[in-house]
């Protein structure tokens, strides 16, 4: 399992890569693997409100719809439609091309209690116990 140290992770397994007050959102390599062959993205628009542990999307895979929740708060400022086309760029590159959302964060610290890549294994490990 994938989890790069440069990211953030929430308990609903999506990360976040802070740069600045900028956000860019996906959902994680364990994720996207329990999901299956993901066939379909549903992304808010730009301009649009996140709140923390709101839904903010859906994936459609050929085993399952699964929501994605925010993991902070802020306004949507860009979107990546090239998933429109090709929904399966979150399976092959969960971390790269599979992003789906850049939020402008209205609360930098929300990120602070969000876990680490050590954190974030060790509880895919106990939700798996």
């Amino acid at each position: 399992m994938n989890t790069p140290d440069d990211l953030k992770y929430s308990t609903k397994h999506e990360w976040i890569r802070l740069e600045g007050n900028t956000a860019t959102i996906g959902v994680t390599d364990h994720a996207q693997e329990q999901l299956g062959d993901i066939v379909y993205v549903e992304l808010p628009n730009v301009g649009d409100p996140l709140i923390s542990d709101e839904s903010f999307g859906v994936l459609e895979s050929v085993k399952a719809v699964s929501d994605c929740y925010a993991p902070i708060s802020g306004k949507v400022i860009e979107v990546n439609d090239d998933l429109n086309d090709n929904p399966e760029r979150v399976n092959k590159d969960s971390y790269g091309e599979g992003w789906m959302i850049k939020v402008e964060l209205t609360d930098t610290d929300s990120a602070n209690k969000l876990m680490d890549h050590t954190a974030y294994q060790a509880f895919i490990n106990e939700e798996g116990a």
